[in-house]
């Protein structure tokens, strides 16, 4: 080859190198296209899983992986869509990390195969290696029946992955749709499950099975829509009026918590303006059994009178809310005297217990708000088990080595005011109200259980019953026995509450509390 010859070549090479470049880039443009294309049409009403992840998340953060990962059952390219009927991912909210999967219902059913469960395992191995939270969009029909018992290993493999990361970062659940069958078992498992009213369902047998098997009729709805899945069985814990609502509840819940469980909960400028709290000497009413809203007294204690409710609408007798004061997360537990009188039943008990040992699992600290007339007692609750799983709570409060506030409204009896947020099971901090009452048990039930043989004898009965309780009421009805003892480290005034629980929270936020070693404690499930 003459000289010149070789220079003509050495020159063209890097046109052709340009040329087979630019084709593949052509390529690559193509599949992407061919990828992000919906697998059929949408549901009326319902955004795609990509329109989705964009919607939660900060505009232009989302980095998707795995985006050319086809399934492989079928030997015809075309059965085989990019993706697998899921989007995965990660990207940002308010500017903080977050790993996200979106399932996507035009492809086969948003069901999901061996290569869709590949997907969501590496996404949960992802977020646990960052250490960042991860919110998983449920619309899909369960396992992918084609693809046998190598989807079944998968929906194992998800759980498995659930199980590790439980404890160590939030994990967030979003239905959005039809979530059956083995795939209902992952959102039971993480942290928070939202549901969207009239869209989502949420069960293991359907209707039409329940009927074939056993003659009884029923609709998704009544079975596990999201209104029953949030007031009748606890499996939700927010109901969204839409899938927007949905997604920017999960945004609202994440700027309440930390990416894991090495970090501390984000912290934000506190409020340039605080009520006096002068109403909350007027909130408890003088009369023993008149209920009043204890959300009323919670909302002047925290930031901007701001409470974002967990299972509102489930055992509505006791409030979980995630708030912040003077800029930091705190879990807030209180009793609802609305409801029930505030009294602790099997559901509000389980309901708490898992709430005080999730803020116990990321270091949130726990506010408690105390007026309970004790565990609910009655042949229905014996039998369901109050024992057992009214001990849930008492655990999980024993357990927990965060800071621990707790303020004694009005009643505080029996069981309930040692499981509470007492002194006796770990509280660091307890203060009283004056219209605190402490007790075994209230004033009348007291009376008629020590003096019944001189009532019966008495002459006046009604009279030195009325004696009776107002001597027992000027003793045990009253928060100074407990502070006499240690058990209540201040009895305040109503309207200095914040500025109280404020110094508390301030002066635990170096607390240590070192346990034994142990693989891990037996909560009686």
């Amino acid at each position: 080859m003459t000289q010149e010859a070789a220079t003509s070549r050495a020159r063209q090479a890097p046109a052709r190198a340009f040329d087979r470049t630019v084709e593949r880039i052509a390529d690559l443009d193509a599949r992407r296209a061919l990828a992000v294309a919906p697998g059929g049409p949408r549901r009326r009403g319902e955004f795609g899983a990509r329109e989705r992840i964009e919607r939660l998340l900060d505009p232009g953060s989302f980095a998707e992986t795995g985006l050319f990962v086809r399934g492989r059952a079928a030997a015809d390219d075309a059965r085989r869509p990019y993706g697998d009927g899921v989007v995965t991912g990660h990207g940002t909210v308010h500017g903080r990390s977050v790993c996200v999967f979106a399932q996507d219902s035009t492809v086969f059913g948003g069901s999901m195969g061996e290569a869709f469960g590949e997907k969501a395992v590496a996404l949960m191995d992802l977020a646990l290696k960052i250490g960042c939270p991860v919110v998983g969009l449920n619309d899909g029909g369960g396992a992918r029946i084609q693809e046998g018992v190598a989807s079944l290993a998968r929906y194992a493999e998800l759980v498995r992955r659930n199980v590790q990361a439980s404890g160590v970062i939030p994990q967030i659940s979003v239905v959005l749709g039809p979530c059956a069958g083995g795939a209902a078992y992952s959102p039971a498992i993480t942290d928070f499950t939202v549901m969207v009213d009239g869209a989502s369902h949420m069960f293991v047998t359907g209707p039409d099975v329940i009927e074939a098997v056993t003659g009884e009729r029923t609709t998704a709805e009544e079975l596990g829509g999201a209104r029953a899945s949030n007031t009748v069985n606890g499996n939700a814990h927010f109901l969204a009026a839409d899938e927007e609502d949905a997604l920017e509840t999960v945004r609202d819940l994440l700027s309440y918590l930390p990416p894991n469980n090495l970090e501390r909960p984000p912290q934000y400028a506190p409020p340039a303006a605080v009520p006096d709290g002068a109403q909350l000497d007027l909130v408890v009413p003088d009369r023993l059994g008149q209920a009043y809203d204890m959300r009323d007294i919670l909302r002047a204690v925290v930031d901007d009178s701001e409470l974002l409710e967990i299972q509102e609408l489930f055992a509505p007798n006791i409030i979980c809310a995630l708030a912040r004061v003077e800029g930091c997360s705190v879990g807030v537990v209180a009793n609802q005297p609305l409801r029930a009188a505030g009294v602790l039943d099997i559901d509000a008990s389980e309901k708490a217990a898992r709430f005080v040992r999730f803020c116990d699992a990321f270091g949130i600290p726990l506010l408690t708000f105390a007026d309970v007339p004790g565990y609910l007692s009655g042949v229905r609750q014996e039998q369901a088990g109050i024992i057992r799983r009214g001990a849930k709570l008492l655990y999980a409060y024993a357990e927990a080595t965060v800071p621990k506030v707790t303020v004694v409204v009005r009643k505080a009896y029996g069981g309930g005011y040692a499981v509470m947020g007492s002194k006796h099971l770990g509280a660091d901090i307890n203060l009283a109200w004056p219209t605190a009452r402490i007790a075994v048990m209230g004033a009348e039930g007291a009376v008629g259980l020590l003096h019944r043989r001189e009532l019966a004898a008495a002459a006046d009965p009604e009279g030195l019953r009325a004696s009776l309780i107002s001597a027992y009421e000027s003793t045990h009805g009253t928060p100074y026995l407990a502070a006499e003892r240690g058990y209540v480290d201040a009895v305040i005034a109503p309207r200095d509450t914040r500025a109280h629980v404020c110094r508390a929270l301030r002066a635990l936020r170096g607390k240590r509390a070192p346990m034994p070693e142990r693989r891990h404690g037996n909560i009686p499930l």
